[in-house]
């Protein structure tokens, strides 16, 4: 009995010597990692000139019921779809954003509905080769009766993945020369990657017409910002740190 108490104490002795070396191991090997490693961050925009112009349109009804507002809404809705076709447009170009109804209160004399409102956010794209259909295509908005929202200079998804690319590959080798440059100051060189990470991808449409107005003045304002200006080249970011080893 106490033979084998002695050897159960002995293998505990050498199962703990072993977890305790294997930890120290551990620390020893991050500490050494840490110490001889370097961070970085690369970053790289690149330039495209957008493909696409996007309208906004939006279409806001009230009515007694909600009904009433819903018919009322999808008689313009109706119409636009209607202009669209007549320019040439598929009935699938016209996509719906956003929809939605909502109670109308008066607080004024406690909580009294007094109706309801539609709101009804739709866009089409069309292709900057086609820019000589912009002006027709608000008119086919403000000939409804819908407002136009904003129109945006876009990239297509797959002009934008193409520039993406560019901007994280360019990031990359920036990344690269700035840890070779350390590296050389330090009077070492530059060893394995160790990791790396996208911090971050910027993209922003170009935005040339803003209103939440449904009168003729702004439509004549967005044909003006619109169809006057030749857009300007887009800017996709990236942003990619990496961490490699020095030697």
């Amino acid at each position: 009995m106490q033979k084998m108490d002695k050897s159960v104490q002995i293998t505990l002795i050498i199962v703990g010597t072993i977890i305790l070396l294997t930890i120290v191991g551990i620390i020893l090997f991050k500490s050494s990692s840490a110490e001889n490693t370097i961070s970085v961050q690369g970053e790289a925009v690149a330039k495209v000139a957008p493909d696409l112009i996007t309208v906004y349109y939006n279409i806001q009804t009230t009515g007694k019921t909600s009904k009433e507002a819903s018919d009322a809404n999808s008689l313009i809705s109706d119409s636009l779809t209607n202009n669209i076709i007549a320019l040439g447009f598929s009935k699938d170009d016209l996509k719906t954003e956003n929809y939605n109804i909502y109670p109308n209160y008066d607080y004024n004399n406690g909580q009294k509905l007094t109706g309801y409102t539609a709101t009804n956010s739709l866009k089409i794209e069309i292709s900057v080769d086609e820019k000589d259909k912009l002006g027709d295509t608000i008119d086919a908005g403000t000939n409804a009766g819908a407002g136009i929202s904003y129109i945006n200079f876009e990239l297509t998804p797959a002009l934008q993945q193409k520039a993406k690319t560019e901007a994280i590959e360019t990031a990359s080798a920036d990344a690269r020369v700035k840890a070779e440059s350390l590296a050389t100051g330090f009077n070492k060189k530059l060893g394995r990657l160790v990791s790396v990470s996208l911090n971050q991808f910027n993209y922003s449409p170009w935005n040339v017409y803003s209103s939440y107005g449904a009168g003729i003045s702004e439509a004549s304002d967005a044909k003006m910002a619109a169809t006057n200006i030749n857009p300007s080249d887009q800017e996709v970011s990236a942003y990619v740190t990496a961490i490699y080893k020095l030697i």
